[in-house]
C-alpha cells in the first residue's frame, strides 16, 4: 500500500498505489499511531482531479512512507484529527482551487495563484494576483484589550510577513499570520528543469538558509541520478550546513536577548554571527554559502594551510560565543523576562508536528541529522579533511 524509502533515496513513482482516500486516511492515521510524523503533504494536478502525496517521516527506524491519493473538488478535511495537516490542507486549497471540508480555519496561506482553476477555494479569480490584504483577521474582542500589528516591512533580511497580535497586557491572546507579500514564481521557474540557473535560485530562497536549500535541491537531483557523491565534498558541504547553522542560531540568541532589552549579549551575538558568516566567505568567497553546494559535490575544496586556520578561529568563537550566551542566562532580570514565555507542551507539540529548533526547545527528541542521516552525517570521516 506504501513506498518506503530513506533519506536521499529515490522512488518510481509507478511503484505507489493511487489509495482510495478513504484508505489513504486510514493508512495515514495508523502510520502517525506508530510514531510517525507528517514530514510533507502535498498537490500535484492529475486532470480534473488533485493527486494528493503525505510523506510520514518514522523518526526512530530511519524511515519514510510515502502515501497516494486522488480527490475531487471536495473532500473530507483531516485536520481536526491530525492537526499537523493544518497548513498543509490550506495550501493545497490555495493552490488547486479544492476545498477540505471541515477545515477548521480555512485560510488562503500564501495568496498564490490556482494552478489547475481559474478560481482558488475561496472563490477568489486568481487573476489578478490575490493579495494578503483580502485576508479577514481574527479579533478578540474585551476591555483592556489592543492589537499590535508588526510588518510586513521589517528591518531584518526577512521575507515580508504581516503579524497581529491580540494582547491583554503583555499576554499575547491570539497571533494571525498573513504571509504571500513577495512572489518570485520560484516553483514555476524551476519546472521542466533542472536549469543552468536552478541551483542559483534555490541559493536566493531565503537569505539566511542558502546552504540548506542549495543542499536539499542538490539531493534531490543527486537521488533521482543515481550520482555518488565524493566523501571529501560531504565533507565539505557539512561543514558548510554546519557554519550556516551556527551563525543562524547565534543571530538568533542575539535577537532574543534584543526583544528583552539586554543589549550586551545583543551586541555580542551581532558580532559573532558576523564571524561564522566570514568562515564561510573563507570557504567560497561568500558570506552566505552561495557557489559551495552544486550538483555532484561542491564548489570549492580547502587545503590544509586553510583548515587549520578556520579551527583556530573556531576555538576563539567558541569562547566568545560561550560567553556572550552564559552573560544572557546568567542574568535574573533576563530570565525574568523569559520566564513562561512561549511555552508550549510536548504532547502539542507532538500533535502540531512541530521539527528542528522549536521542537528540540518542547523537549521533543527530533533531529534529521541524528534520525535520517545523510552524507557525512552517517559516520565519522576524520581521516579525510
Amino acid at each position: 500500500m506504501t513506498g518506503t524509502l530513506k533519506n536521499g533515496m529515490a522512488l518510481p513513482l509507478n511503484t505507489v498505489p493511487i489509495l482510495e482516500y478513504e484508505v489513504f486516511q486510514d493508512a495515514l492515521k495508523k502510520d502517525l499511531a506508530a510514531q510517525g510524523r507528517v514530514a510533507a503533504y502535498f498537490g500535484r494536478a492529475a486532470g480534473e482531479e488533485v493527486e494528493l502525496f503525505a510523506l510520514i517521516a518514522h523518526d526512530w527506524k530511519g524511515e519514510l512512507q510515502l502515501l497516494r491519493s486522488r480527490v475531487g473538488k471536495r473532500f473530507p478535511s483531516l485536520t481536526p484529527e491530525i492537526p499537523q495537516l493544518h497548513l498543509f490542507e490550506r495550501e493545497v486549497a490555495e493552490q488547486f482551487g479544492v476545498v477540505p471540508q471541515g477545515h477548521p480555519w480555512f485560510k488562503p496561506v500564501r495568496f498564490q495563484r490556482g494552478y489547475i482553476a481559474g478560481r482558488d477555494a475561496w472563490g477568489r479569480d486568481t487573476n489578478p494576483h490575490p493579495v494578503p490584504g483580502d485576508m479577514d483577521f481574527y479579533r478578540v474582542e474585551g476591555e483592556e484589550v489592543h492589537e499590535v500589528a508588526v510588518g510586513p516591512v521589517h528591518a531584518g533580511v526577512i521575507e515580508p510577513g504581516h503579524f497581529r497580535f491580540q494582547c491583554h497586557g503583555e499576554r499575547v491572546l491570539h497571533l494571525e499570520i498573513s504571509l504571500g507579500f513577495q512572489h518570485r514564481g520560484v516553483e514555476t521557474l524551476l519546472t521542466g528543469g533542472p536549469h543552468a540557473g536552478s541551483i542559483q535560485m534555490m541559493e536566493a530562497v531565503a537569505g539566511d538558509t542558502t546552504v540548506g536549500h542549495a543542499g536539499a535541491f542538490c539531493r534531490v537531483l543527486e537521488g533521482l541520478s543515481g550520482c555518488k557523491i565524493p566523501v571529501r565534498a560531504e565533507v565539505l558541504r557539512a561543514v558548510a550546513l554546519e557554519l550556516e547553522r551556527l551563525a543562524n542560531h547565534v543571530g538568533d540568541i542575539g535577537a532574543l536577548a534584543g526583544d528583552v532589552g539586554f543589549l550586551p549579549t545583543a551586541s555580542f551575538c551581532g558580532r559573532i554571527r558576523g564571524d561564522f558568516l566570514n568562515l564561510s566567505a573563507e570557504l567560497c568567497g561568500s558570506r552566505f554559502g552561495r557557489g559551495m553546494i552544486r550538483p555532484g559535490g561542491v564548489g570549492f575544496d580547502v587545503d590544509e594551510t586553510l583548515v587549520q586556520s578556520l579551527l583556530k578561529r573556531l576555538e576563539s568563537m567558541e569562547r566568545d560565543t560561550r560567553g556572550a550566551i552564559e552573560l544572557f542566562f546568567d542574568s535574573p532580570s533576563a530570565l525574568a523576562r523569559l520566564e513562561g514565555t512561549g511555552k508550549v507542551r510536548v504532547e502539542d507539540a507532538e500533535q502540531l508536528g512541530l521539527v528542528g529548533m522549536a521542537a528540540r526547545a518542547c523537549g521533543l527528541v527530533i533531529d534529521t541529522r541524528l534520525h535520517h542521516p545523510c552524507g557525512a552525517y552517517r559516520q565519522s570521516f576524520d581521516h579525510v579533511v
